[in-house]
C-alpha cells in the first residue's frame, strides 16, 4: 500500500523537490546573501526531515480507511455493508457514501431480479402442470390398446416428451430444494426399479434387456430427488445403449460400508478426456454430438442434486465397451450432517 500511496504522491514529492531545488538556487546566485556550506546542509536536512515527518502522518491518515477496507475484502461477509469501518476524511466520507448507494442499488437489482426469476418458475411450474393434464389423458388412451405395435411407438415418443417436462418442472424447484426433500432410509433397488417401470416403453421400443443385480442394499436419502437423479442416469444409458443390447443395474456395499449403486450400458462410451467435464453444464461430448437430442443438462442436474443428498457420482468406462455410472450414497454417520445442512 506504501508503493501505491507514493506513486498517488508523486506530484508532492516532485513540487517539493522543485520547491527546493528553487531555494537553493536563489540562495547560491544572490550575491547579497553569504550562507556557508553547513548552513545550506542543515537547510536543506531541515526541509527533507520536515517533509519526511509530514508525508509518513498523511499516509497514515490517509490510508487507514483503505486499509480498513482491504482488510474487509479479505473476509468479505454478506452484510459486508454493515462492518464498514468509520470514514476519516471528508474524502473517505464520500467513498462511504458511494460504496452504501452501490450496495442498496445491488440488493435493489438482486431483489428484482430474484422476484422476476420466482414468477418466471411460479409460470413454468403452473404451465408444466397444465401440460400433464392431457399427458396423462394421453396416457390412458394408450393404455387402453397394449396390444397394437403402433400405439407402442407413440408411448415411446409420449415418454420422452414426459421426461422432458418432468425435468424442467424439477428444475424449476431446484432453488428450493433444501426445503423440499425429505430424508429416510429406502431399498435402493426399489428406487431403481420404478425408474425401469418408467422407462419401460423406451426399453421396449429399443429392445433393450434390462437388469437388477446385487445386494438389496438400503441407504438414507431422498425418494423423490433419489429418483430423479435415478432417471437422468438411466435416460442416458437408454438413449446411447444401441438397440438389442443390454443395460444392468446393480447395488451393493463397497469395502469401506457406503451403499452404491452401478448403472452400466452398452453404449459408446466416454472418452478419457471427457470424463473430468461431464458434469459440468451443456457439455454433450462426442457422443451428444452424434445424438443431436442431447442438451447437457442431464448429468449436470443430477451432479446438483446429488451434491445437496450427499451423493457422490463418478462414472468410468466399462470393462470391456459402455460406461459405468456409480452413485455412492452417504453413509449412516454423515446422516446427522445432511440433516443438518438440508435446515440451513
Amino acid at each position: 500500500m506504501f508503493i501505491r500511496y507514493v506513486d498517488a504522491r508523486k506530484s508532492w514529492i516532485l513540487l517539493f523537490a522543485g520547491l527546493l531545488g528553487l531555494a537553493n538556487a536563489l540562495i547560491l546566485l544572490d550575491q547579497g546573501m553569504q550562507v556557508t556550506s553547513t548552513s545550506l546542509l542543515y537547510f536543506n536536512a531541515s526541509f527533507i526531515l520536515s517533509f519526511l515527518l509530514f508525508f509518513i502522518w498523511r499516509f497514515k491518515r490517509e490510508t487507514k480507511y483503505a486499509a480498513a477496507l482491504a482488510a474487509l475484502q479479505e473476509d468479505m461477509a454478506l452484510d459486508w455493508i454493515e462492518t464498514l469501518p468509520e470514514p476519516g476524511d471528508g474524502l473517505d466520507q464520500m467513498t462511504n457514501d458511494i460504496l452504501r448507494e452501490a450496495s442498496l442499488q445491488f440488493k435493489q437489482k438482486l431483489s428484482d431480479y430474484k422476484e422476476t426469476q420466482l414468477i418466471e418458475n411460479e409460470f413454468t411450474a403452473s404451465w408444466i402442470h397444465e401440460v400433464k393434464t392431457p399427458l396423462t389423458a394421453m396416457k390412458l388412451i394408450l393404455d387402453a390398446r397394449p396390444s397394437d405395435p403402433e400405439i407402442r411407438k407413440i408411448e415411446a415418443e409420449w415418454l420422452r416428451v414426459y421426461l422432458l417436462v418432468d425435468r424442467q418442472l424439477h428444475m424449476t424447484r431446484l432453488s428450493a430444494i433444501e426445503s423440499d426433500y425429505v430424508l429416510e432410509l429406502a431399498s435402493i433397488q426399489r428406487l431403481a426399479a420404478e425408474e425401469v417401470r418408467e422407462l419401460a416403453p423406451w426399453c421396449m421400443e429399443k429392445n433393450l434387456a434390462v437388469s437388477i443385480e446385487g445386494t438389496d442394499v438400503k441407504a438414507i436419502t431422498d425418494r423423490k430427488w433419489c429418483r430423479f437423479i435415478l432417471r437422468q442416469l438411466l435416460t442416458n444409458a437408454v438413449k446411447y445403449n444401441p438397440a438389442n443390447t443390454a443395460l444392468m443395474i446393480v447395488t451393493d456395499v463397497t469395502e469401506t460400508g457406503q451403499v452404491f449403486l452401478d448403472v452400466i450400458d452398452e453404449g459408446p462410451g466416454i472418452q478419457p478426456h471427457e470424463l473430468p467435464r461431464i458434469f459440468d453444464k451443456g457439455f454433450t461430448g462426442e457422443n451428444g454430438r452424434i445424438q443431436n437430442a442431447a442438451t447437457g443438462l442431464g448429468l449436470y442436474l443430477a451432479k446438483i442434486v446429488a451434491e445437496k443428498l450427499g451423493i457422490t457420482l463418478k462414472a468410468q468406462p466399462g470393462q470391456t465397451k459402455g460406461t459405468v455410472m456409480r452413485m455412492i450414497f452417504v453413509d449412516p454417520n454423515a446422516f446427522e450432517a445432511v440433516r443438518r445442512g438440508s435446515g440451513e
